[in-house]
């Protein structure tokens, strides 16, 4: 290797470990209206810089099993493409008519020929034509910085630079049409951790 080769690869690696110094790991609480710990939140950061740093994600997908969508919340970029398997017996017609996202799937069964692509923000739900109690969401974001809440209502946002963001909270059981939880939020060099209740949910 040339020395301008390896003075080229110095500077890369010295500019990745600035950018791992400096970005930092945000973690949320999300509770209920009633203080309880609350699974399945999604919790996303927004930016003019993290709409431009945002990518599809790759090996998406959402099962149907036991006739229901495992996982029933999942958080994707703009331009995603998700594998909807039906891992059932049964044939399943999973269609969307949501703003976000339309589409149907009419009944199959396995993998089908092509992903759906998610290429708008928002909120997609999802729905079986022949298994009423079966629902998902999907939420499509324009950023990479984004996470889903544990059993113990927490979520790690990583690898976030500095910067000013607002923090969007969205859960599946706010009223519908209820647009995510907003507050801006200054994130510096070190990892931070704060709280977000959503009052409307569990009261």
């Amino acid at each position: 290797m040339s020395r301008h080769a390896l003075r080229s690869t110095g500077f890369s690696l010295l500019a990745a470990l600035t950018f791992a110094a400096q970005a930092a790991a945000i973690q949320v609480q999300v509770n209920d209206g009633a203080g309880r710990p609350l699974p399945d939140a999604v919790v996303y950061l927004e930016s003019r810089d993290a709409a431009a740093a945002a990518k599809p994600a790759r090996d998406v997908a959402i099962a149907q099993v036991d006739k229901q969508f495992s996982p029933r919340v999942t958080i994707v970029s703009v331009g995603t493409p998700v594998d909807l398997t039906n891992r059932d017996k049964v044939r399943h017609h999973v269609y969307s008519f949501s703003a976000a996202k339309t589409f149907e799937l009419k009944l199959y069964t396995g993998k089908p020929g092509s992903p759906v692509v998610f290429d708008r923000p928002g909120i997609a739900v999802l729905g079986c034509n022949i298994h009423d109690q079966m629902s998902a969401w999907v939420v499509v974001v324009e950023t990479p910085y984004y996470a889903k809440t544990a059993a113990n209502g927490q979520a790690l946002i990583d690898g976030v630079p500095p910067g000013t963001y607002r923090l969007r909270t969205w859960h599946a059981a706010l009223p519908v049409g209820a647009a995510a939880a907003d507050q801006p939020i200054a994130v510096a060099a070190a990892n931070a951790a704060l709280v977000v209740p959503l009052a409307e949910v569990g009261k």
